[in-house]
């Protein structure tokens, strides 16, 4: 089985839906499903030196009030905590991703993504960690592995898996993403947002049991998201 899962390293519930496939996964017991990880900018836009923290962004840009900020805060924070994930929301700080893509397209050509994937994630969400500074990346690289001065030749050429990072991010267009976490199946189905890890169980186990000819329907809703204008909880 092969998974395309579309996401940004900036997006609460892509960290959350990207925990719960994994312990869906393992759930399974299977030893032939592959994930692939695919970029997705919620903010293209976003400053690539910023010292600009989430709850201003959502007061200023969005429109919404200090109150209904921390309400969305305290939510995303409760949600994650229930998938043993600790979020700091009034920590991240709005910045561009796109170099934190550039480099975990390099770390996928050593079969380190997913790890590094989780160590921006959890650096962003946990600890406020500015994912556009090159020094944090490539001190985050390191700790999963990855070789410091390779990984810093790469964040300093702009030129290095750009087209990568672009092709896919058009990519999802192409495939009808409009919001993230996205996960495309064997290129068949969709699955939409940070499902409960049951529905990813149950997407799986009918999906493997359709590659044994023992086809079912696959039915899941939406779930938790972000899009370009706003993060829900279904």
């Amino acid at each position: 089985m092969q998974i395309e899962i579309w996401s940004d390293f900036a997006c609460p519930f892509c960290y959350i839906g990207k925990t719960r496939l994994e312990k869906a996964i393992k759930k399974t017991g299977s030893k032939d499903i592959n994930l692939i990880y695919k970029a997705y900018q919620l903010d293209p836009s976003a400053p690539k030196q910023s010292a600009i923290v989430a709850r201003d962004y959502y007061i200023k840009r969005k429109g919404l009030s200090e109150a209904q900020v921390k309400q969305m805060f305290e939510q995303v924070e409760s949600m994650a905590k229930g998938d043993g994930l600790e979020y700091h929301m009034d920590k991240t700080i709005h910045t561009n991703s796109f170099d934190a893509h550039r480099l975990a397209k390099w770390a996928a050509t050593l079969n380190k993504e997913s790890e590094l994937t989780s160590r921006l994630m959890s650096a962003y969400f946990k600890d406020g960690q500015d994912l556009a500074n090159h020094e944090t990346l490539i001190a985050l690289g390191k700790e999963v592995g990855l070789d410091g001065a390779a990984a810093k030749k790469v964040l300093a050429d702009e030129t290095a898996f750009k087209d990568v990072v672009e092709a896919q991010i058009r990519e999802a267009r192409e495939v009808g993403v409009s919001g993230v976490p996205f996960f495309v199946i064997n290129r068949k189905y969709a699955v939409s947002g940070a499902q409960e890890e049951a529905l990813f169980l149950q997407a799986l186990e009918q999906v493997l049991a359709e590659e044994k000819s023992e086809l079912k329907p696959l039915n899941v809703s939406a779930g938790a998201h972000c899009d370009d204008d706003n993060c829900e909880i279904a």
